[in-house]
């Protein structure tokens, strides 16, 4: 692989298939957009594969100087990898699940995604401050043009919301990128992850980044636009938006919040806990009397997202492996539970869960694939939302008992609304008549399934596939922020962090040379 520009290849090939797309017919769109998703997957296979666990932190990097202040910077550690592997994987699924449903200006919206994908495979590949915010705000553009054009009745209102909302966080970020590269003198995002900013001068900057990532997250209380946008959106759409678009929120905690200003990071780590808490609570209760099935699953996914937030300000390797594995699992479980929804909406065109009932008579695939992707969703073990948060909860834990305790009630009530959904849709009675005449699933939404569902499962069974390419990239983070980790009220010894602490003078010891 030396010397072969394999990332910059990733988002050539879905490029060149979007500007074919634009001047293709339906059918000949589908296969193109199918086929470019596929083969971007293909090299993506080949980027884990040859991804050296234990070597150095930034693989397959690119560098071209374009002019003073900007430079096309690409690379990735371990935790890059592994989002990159969640966008491409969920591509070509988003592409089937529209294989049928759409029929309007197809070449267009297959173009939509496929550009997409580029901007998703250069956000979590950016090594350039201003590349990485160019690649994060022209991701707008697809999704915002997705659910205007191809969305249900009340598009309009859900596209412009998710579009200023986004858009208004990251002006804030904008600003505050100029001031960082004025103080720090380079652009270059490795680099600005080791500078030391003023204790001062990281408060307000953490906020000013904090103003994106929370909306994208989303973050209670700027969340409102998450379930209008997923309930408008098309099937594929929804996917891709709770699959990786909501990831954007939780890479840009990782990658500039937490090593970047660390000492903000741990004095606001309360606010932090206090919105999660607030957020893990409140949407699950939502999501507990919801008649629309989207807009149930959008507020699980606001629940799962505040755990995400909460594990990250533990500032400890449990909290961090298990924020990285409750995003990738939470990608693969709520863009599979869109998909089932997608398959009956396309079949009785509606998401009333009053609507259907008894699916699993007529319907029992589908039934055991709902059934499998709702207990991941709870996060039974051996599916691969159960190790994120089983991670999460055991970092929290450390930095506070109460946190953890109001997140596992989270989790309790997530079980309540996930099972309460399932029920009314697999049993009971089948008192609507077109429901009960729906057909099975075919061929085409079997494969869409049966993929996500092989790795939920291995996930799930086999997690250290997923946290080993991770594992040195955040123990390099824990070692960063340790030293501003805030005060804990946990009831554990002080033995395990004085020998963290420890480990982390060890561990920049070593990234020095200092044998």
């Amino acid at each position: 692989m030396d010397g072969f520009p394999i990332l910059t290849t990733m988002m050539l090939v879905p490029l060149a298939g979007a500007i074919l797309c634009l001047f293709s017919g339906g059918a000949a769109a589908r296969g193109i957009a199918l086929a470019a998703t596929l083969a971007t997957f293909a090299l993506g296979v080949l980027l884990w594969m040859n991804f050296e666990i234990g070597g150095p932190q930034w693989q397959f990097t690119e560098r071209a100087e374009l002019f003073e202040g900007f430079a096309y910077a690409l690379g990735i550690d371990g935790i890059s990898l592994m989002l990159i592997m969640l966008s491409v994987f969920l591509m070509p699924i988003c592409i089937l699940a529209s294989w049928t449903s759409i029929n309007k200006r197809v070449g267009e919206y297959m173009a939509a995604f496929l550009f997409m994908e580029v901007l998703m495979i250069g956000v979590f590949a950016a090594q350039d401050l201003f590349l990485f915010y160019i690649f994060f705000e022209a991701g707008l553009i697809p999704m915002y043009l997705i659910i205007g054009v191809w969305g249900g009745d009340n598009r309009i209102y859900a596209s412009y919301k998710f579009f200023l909302y986004t858009l208004f966080g990251s002006v804030l970020m904008l600003i505050a990128m100029f001031w960082m590269v004025g103080a720090a003198g380079t652009s270059d995002i490795p680099t600005l992850m080791q500078y030391n900013f003023d204790g001062d001068a990281q408060f307000w900057l953490f906020l000013a980044f904090f103003a994106s990532f929370a909306v994208k997250m989303p973050m209670w209380p700027v969340h409102t636009w998450l379930p209008d946008a997923h309930v408008q959106a098309p099937t594929a759409g929804s996917v891709i938006l709770a699959g990786v678009l909501l990831k954007l929120g939780g890479y840009g905690f990782i990658r500039f919040s937490l090593p970047m200003f660390p000492e903000a990071s741990g004095e606001l780590a309360w606010m932090i806990f206090a919105l999660s808490m607030v957020a893990v609570v409140y949407t699950s209760l939502v999501a507990l009397v919801q008649h629309d099935m989207k807009k149930l699953i959008a507020y699980s996914s606001v629940a799962h997202m505040a755990l995400v937030t909460a594990s990250l300000f533990a500032f400890n390797v449990q909290g961090l492996e298990g924020a990285m594995m409750i995003m990738l699992g939470h990608g693969l479980v709520s863009g599979a539970l869109f998909l089932c929804v997608g398959v009956i909406y396309d079949r009785l065109h509606t998401r009333e869960i009053s609507r259907y009932g008894g699916l699993s008579i007529n319907m029992p695939y589908y039934a055991t694939f709902f059934l499998l992707f709702t207990m991941a969703s709870i996060g039974l073990p051996g599916t691969s939302n159960f190790v994120g948060e089983f991670l999460a909860l055991a970092g929290i834990y450390q930095v506070s008992t109460w946190v953890a305790f109001v997140c596992t009630t989270g989790i309790i009530l997530g079980a309540g609304y996930m099972l309460y959904l399932y029920r009314r849709v697999a049993f009971g009675a089948q008192n609507n008549e077109d429901a009960a005449a729906m057909p099975d699933m075919d061929a085409r939404e079997w494969s869409m399934m049966a993929a996500i569902a092989a790795v939920v499962l291995w996930m799930g069974v086999y997690p250290e596939s997923f946290l080993a390419p991770m594992r040195a990239d955040i123990a390099a983070l824990d070692a960063r922020i340790a030293s501003a980790a805030p005060a804990d009220d946990s009831q554990l010894a002080d033995g395990p962090a004085r020998e963290r602490a420890a480990n982390a003078i060890t561990f920049e010891a070593h990234e020095r040379g200092d044998h």
